[in-house]
C-alpha cells in the first residue's frame, strides 16, 4: 500500500458538488492506494503509520492528539511515468481488490479510536485542503 499524508488545518471531499467527507479541524488527509499483492499485513501497517507517525505539530501523532483523518482512495499513486507521456497504472490494484483494502484501513483506524471521514471509492471527487506547513509525507508499506 502507498499513502500520501498531508497535515491539514481542514480538508473536504465532494462528489457532484456535495461534501461526502470532511475534517473541520487540524488533522491528516490520507490519499491511499493499494497494489495487487497487498493484504491484511499491509492494511495494519498502513493504519498504524497513519495513527502513530509523529507528523502533527509538536511532533505528535493522530493517536496522541485525537486528530481526525480524511481517507481518500487514489489509485494514481501507483502511476508510473518513466517512459513516454502517458502514465501507466499497471501496479494499481483494480477496484474490486483495492476497495476492500482501503475500507479495511478505515476500519482499522476506527478500531484504534481514530475519527475517520472518507471519500467515495471510484467516484469523481473534488478534494479541498489547507495544507498545514506545508507538510506532506509518502508512506509505503
Amino acid at each position: 500500500m502507498r499513502a500520501v499524508l498531508q497535515r491539514v488545518t481542514r480538508a473536504s471531499v465532494s462528489v457532484a458538488g456535495e461534501v461526502v467527507g470532511a475534517v473541520e479541524r487540524p488533522g491528516i488527509l490520507a490519499l491511499v492506494a493499494a497494489t495487487h499483492d497487498d493484504g491484511p499485513g499491509e492494511v495494519e501497517t498502513m493504519a498504524r503509520k497513519i495513527a502513530e507517525l509523529r507528523i502533527l505539530r509538536d511532533e505528535r501523532s493522530v493517536a496522541e492528539t485525537g486528530a481526525p483523518v480524511l481517507v481518500v482512495s487514489q489509485f494514481t499513486l501507483y502511476g508510473h511515468t518513466r517512459k513516454g507521456r502517458r502514465p501507466s497504472w499497471g501496479e494499481a490494484a483494480p477496484g474490486p481488490v483495492a476497495e476492500p483494502l482501503v475500507d479495511a484501513v478505515v476500519a482499522a483506524l476506527r478500531a484504534r479510536g481514530v475519527e475517520v471521514a472518507t471519500g467515495a471509492f471510484g467516484a469523481a471527487m473534488e478534494v479541498e485542503l489547507v495544507n498545514d506547513g506545508p507538510f506532506t509525507v509518502i508512506v509505503d508499506t
